[in-house]
């Protein structure tokens, strides 16, 4: 991967200089980013050969039906490698696609960031300073990457790895030489940091869960978009997103939303990797996003 490449991908990824910078962080990770590839790759060919299929249950009767067919209708011809996850308390759904095939993070992990911060701050019996609380809401708000940066090499490795134990999050691998963007997380292990973060639980405290929440809840308009397509109005909205292109896989494009209203608690996640651009993937997404909003508020 070519400085050259940096500065294009640079330019083209995003209208804030803070998506520019993180374009650049994430592609200039070159020799690093080499060495997470075969885990990406060792995943993707099972998962085409097999060629998995959406998986619905519910308590519901015949929500799961409905839902694994309107999944699996927005993406009947949709390019590129897509996880789908989806999970309502109300009516203990569960739908999965791909929960378990591997994909560079992007900006999703700062949600894993600002978890492993608070619940580090639990252990010790200490409040966020001014100074972490300011970086915390830049990483989930803005996603500035710089404000990532400080809390990853802040915490370290061992802490990070720590909160991912004590979070059953066993698929998701940090990523290595301080590079966040190529931590390999999955569908399975995100829906788990979503559960963990909308109810009560020994790993996150009831202020922390709020305050992740909060955070989530202020993304900037224009990092709005993915999982919240398409949400009736009435329902609280709690979302990030990632994107990142590489020379392989083209562009990696993510959404993780929490969602609560019209009787319904359920957070969705989608990954998806293989997409010509980062509109192309945010289009994917809210298709998927759309019908699962639509069939749970039908519900």
């Amino acid at each position: 991967m070519t400085h050259g490449t940096s500065r294009t991908q640079g330019t083209s990824s995003g209208k804030s200089r803070g998506v520019s910078r993180r374009a650049r962080a994430f592609v200039a990770a070159g020799v690093g980013a080499g060495v997470l590839i075969p885990a990406v790759a060792a995943a993707t060919p099972a998962a085409a050969a097999t060629a998995p299929t959406v998986s619905c249950t519910s308590a519901k009767a015949g929500l799961a039906d409905k839902l694994k067919r309107d999944i699996t209708a927005a993406l009947a011809n949709r390019k590129g490698t897509i996880a789908v996850g989806l999970y309502d308390r109300s009516t203990n759904t569960t739908c999965a696609l791909r929960a378990s095939s591997a994909y560079d993070s992007a900006s999703v992990v700062k949600v894993t960031v600002l978890a492993t911060l608070l619940w580090d701050a639990k252990k010790h019996n200490r409040y966020l300073t001014d100074r972490e609380t300011s970086l915390a809401k830049a990483m989930i708000t803005k996603s500035d990457n710089a404000s990532t940066s400080t809390l990853w090499r802040q915490l370290g490795l061992t802490k990070i790895k720590g909160f991912l134990t004590a979070a059953g999050m066993t698929q998701t691998k940090p990523g290595a030489n301080g590079y966040w963007g190529l931590t390999q997380i999955t569908v399975t292990d995100e829906q788990k940091l979503l559960k963990l973060i909308t109810a009560k639980n020994a790993v996150l405290s009831d202020n922390s869960r709020a305050y992740i929440l909060k955070l989530m809840g202020q993304v900037v308009s224009s990092q709005r978009w993915g999982t919240p397509y398409g949400v009736p109005s009435g329902v609280s909205v709690a979302v990030k997103n990632g994107w990142l292109q590489r020379s392989t896989h083209g562009w990696r494009v993510h959404s993780v939303g929490a969602f609560k209203g019209g009787g319904h608690d359920y957070m969705i996640t989608v990954l998806t990797h293989g997409n010509s651009t980062m509109n192309y993937g945010i289009a994917t997404i809210q298709g998927v996003a759309k019908v699962i909003h639509k069939d749970l508020a039908a519900s």
